[in-house]
């Protein structure tokens, strides 16, 4: 469902929980029988469950490398507000989109049955008990794990309809009665056909072709994750919800639907063919052919800040030319041309800022330079020692026209000052 090819895991228990090893890695410690009961008609709720009441058996499942174990609680540090200690994180968590990694799930085992009369009987199984149902319940775990999406170059886990139905029957694989005799009768393993409400991704796809984006064909990985995760206020997330909200489509309630970004990696796989979707900042900073293209398509002097979009979309068009001689298609390439122009814009903005700022600065320093010549220009002209106009003209660095203006405001000042 990616586009790209991945070996499948095998379920197995994992060493150490077989017989054969004499159950190495578990300790089973369940509470002694007086300690696990529940007294309907106690008058305080505390004094209705025995403290046995919290302990509890487990399966865990490594939905990654089918690694299935089992193990329990301890019943003496039982706290009632705080949950049981599982290992992993329990399926309704996580809702039906990415795994985490580790994928462990844990399946808590119930432990308590009550009878036809409404009396309650505890049953805690032992290491070979657990070890059987782990063995019995194999088939189903393979099944999970062998319809989890894997996608991306990292093989990340997304959950599929058929793994989430499959869990559904593992989940139920692992609920017990009791027969005629106290046995123990575990539900029978079950390979249960996907539910209509669940729906892939990629078959809405292939339904609503007329929804698709083309630009999904080279988009990048990180694009196609951001569409996949799509959250809208109300209705339904993820890539149908991207899709069908633009175009004011709605859907109906009820779906449930599973492998989001495999579907999208998959479309692009698709529209790719027999070449590889590569993000163009790796493939032109990275790649040999990529840099010979980008020292090719330079221009002595020239700067991408002062290319127009033409110049960008001609780029673009040489880059994806070479690309494709070496069998690649580039990703998300007019974004990134856009981004270095957008860079390289800032980087001149920054300089015309800094010019401006020193530009300022010497303008202020001119001003005070400035009116210290001018007080010094006064105390030379109210000497009246014989030189003209032009001599002291060459110490100030002013024309001479501007000094004899000055002499003469100067001599006007003192005729107002003698007048009063």
């Amino acid at each position: 469902m990616s586009g790209t090819e991945y070996s499948k895991p095998t379920a197995h228990v994992v060493v150490g929980y077989t017989p054969q090893e004499g159950f190495v890695a578990v300790q089973l410690s369940p509470p002694p029988a007086e300690y696990v009961w529940h007294d309907r008609q106690a008058e305080h709720y505390q004094e209705r469950f025995g403290p046995g009441n919290g302990y509890q058996q487990w399966l865990a499942v490594d939905a990654g490398t089918g690694a299935v174990w089992f193990g329990d609680t301890d019943w003496r540090t039982q706290d009632g507000d705080a949950a049981p200690r599982f290992p992993g994180h329990r399926r309704p968590e996580l809702g039906d989109g990415a795994l985490p990694s580790p994928a462990v799930f844990s399946l808590p085992l119930a432990h308590r049955a009550v009878d036809e009369q409404g009396a309650c009987t505890w049953r805690f199984f032992t290491a070979q008990e657990l070890y059987a149902l782990a063995r019995r319940i194999l088939p189903v775990v393979q099944r999970v794990i062998g319809s989890l999406h894997r996608v991306g170059p990292t093989a990340d886990l997304e959950w599929s309809a058929e793994a989430a139905t499959a869990w559904t029957d593992l989940e139920e694989g692992c609920r017990y009665a009791l027969d005629g005799t106290g046995a123990v009768a575990w539900a029978g393993p079950r390979m249960s056909r996907v539910p209509g409400w669940r729906v892939e991704v990629a078959d809405f796809l292939a339904r609503n072709p007329e929804l698709c984006d083309p630009a999904w064909a080279t988009a990048t990985d990180a694009e196609l994750d951001a569409y996949a995760a799509y959250e809208p206020d109300s209705g339904y997330a993820g890539v149908p919800g991207r899709m069908c909200a633009p175009a004011e489509v709605g859907i109906e309630e009820g779906y449930t639907f599973y492998g989001h970004r495999a579907a999208l990696y998959a479309y692009r796989a698709a529209a790719c063919g027999e070449r590889t979707p590569v993000e163009a900042r790796l493939w032109l900073e990275s790649s040999d052919a990529g840099r010979s293209s980008w020292e090719a398509a330079k221009v002595a002097g020239a700067s991408l800040a002062d290319a127009t979009d033409c110049v960008l979309d001609h780029l673009a068009e040489k880059f994806r030319g070479a690309a494709a001689d070496e069998g690649v298609v580039l990703t998300g390439l007019p974004a990134y041309l856009r981004q270095l122009r957008a860079e390289e814009r800032v980087a001149v903005d920054d300089t015309l800022a800094a010019t401006g700022e020193e530009l300022k600065r010497l303008e202020e320093l001119l001003k005070e330079i400035r009116l210290v010549r001018n007080t010094i220009l006064t105390r030379v002209l109210s000497w009246t020692d014989g030189r003209d106009d032009e001599a002291i003209a060459r110490l100030a660095a002013m024309s001479p026209g501007a000094v004899a203006e000055w002499r003469e405001r100067l001599t006007a000042d003192q005729s107002v000052q003698s007048e009063r």
